[in-house]
């Protein structure tokens, strides 16, 4: 064959495999970023992760696929926003320190009172807000925190949290005392060294105070709330970092705030008319 029709077969061939590919990445099969299942654990499944142990009311009778409770409520409110029916949510279980641990994670997102904060999305990405929550104190009847109404009252005393939670930074920042805060793996660690008398007061978020004491701490009660002292406890879904989800995920929380939708679910399951005073 004569060099010219060579070159000529050859600049065909050429133009045919830009147009093959142009056609991939246009009109034929789509990008990667186009797949809608693109970021999800499971294809066709939105994997939702909650406490190894879920409490209310968070999550009732600790069965998240029931529905019931305000984190349960709000991440099938979510799942709906994505295009995700109720059955096809599938929950797992994580400690709350390995979710908040660089790497990979076995959820699309975790609900599980993640309190958004700088130094932790440089390991986790975060969802807008879903809840702002209080910090408060609780006592048992008789101990060493009655008649206390003030942060300075407070100073003195032994004060208990779950490690690495905004609870035990609010004792820091808030009450500033002069007796250094004991810290626990879980909330459950620490109710039981309330209960032992190994710590004189135990710092919680709002609801899971007015529960704890209504609930399952006999004879407790709510000394007061404590200031925010510059931290912001917003609560956030918890994606891997640089998650595809992250957006999508955003978007859908702040449909459902605009709508209406997450103010029903908190007033359902978080409402309360108790007043609490603001300890200062």
């Amino acid at each position: 064959m004569p060099r010219p029709a060579l070159r000529t077969l050859a600049l065909a061939a050429a133009a045919a495999t830009a147009l093959a590919l142009a056609g991939c990445a246009s009109g034929g099969e789509p990008a990667a970023s186009d797949d809608p299942d693109a970021g999800y654990v499971t294809a066709g499944k939105l994997t939702v992760a909650t406490g190894e142990t879920a409490y209310y009311p968070y999550v009732i009778d600790d069965d998240p696929a029931s529905g019931e409770g305000f984190e349960a409520a709000v991440a099938y409110a979510v799942a709906d926003k994505l295009g995700f029916a109720p059955e096809d949510v599938e929950w797992v279980r994580t400690s709350f320190e390995a979710a908040i641990a660089p790497g990979p994670k076995g959820f699309d997102f975790n609900i599980q009172q993640y309190t958004i904060t700088d130094e932790r999305k440089q390991a986790v990405d975060f969802s807008s807000p879903y809840y702002q929550a209080s910090q408060a104190v609780v006592a048992i009847e008789g101990g060493a925190v009655d008649g206390v109404d003030s942060l300075a009252g407070l100073k003195d005393l032994t004060l208990g949290a779950m490690a690495g939670s905004t609870s035990a930074a609010t004792i820091v920042e808030a009450v500033q005392p002069n007796v250094e805060p004991l810290l626990y793996n879980s909330n459950e660690d620490a109710v039981a060294a309330l209960q032992a008398n190994l710590i004189d007061a135990l710092v919680l978020d709002l609801p899971t105070a007015y529960y704890a004491t209504g609930v399952y701490i006999e004879d407790s009660f709510i000394v007061g709330e404590l200031p925010a002292a510059g931290i912001p406890d917003e609560w956030g879904l918890l994606l891997s970092k640089d998650s595809p989800l992250t957006d999508k995920v955003t978007a859908a929380l702040d449909e459902l705030r605009e709508d209406g939708t997450l103010a029903e679910i908190t007033d359902e399951w978080l409402g309360s008319g108790q007043g609490v005073t603001l300890l200062q």
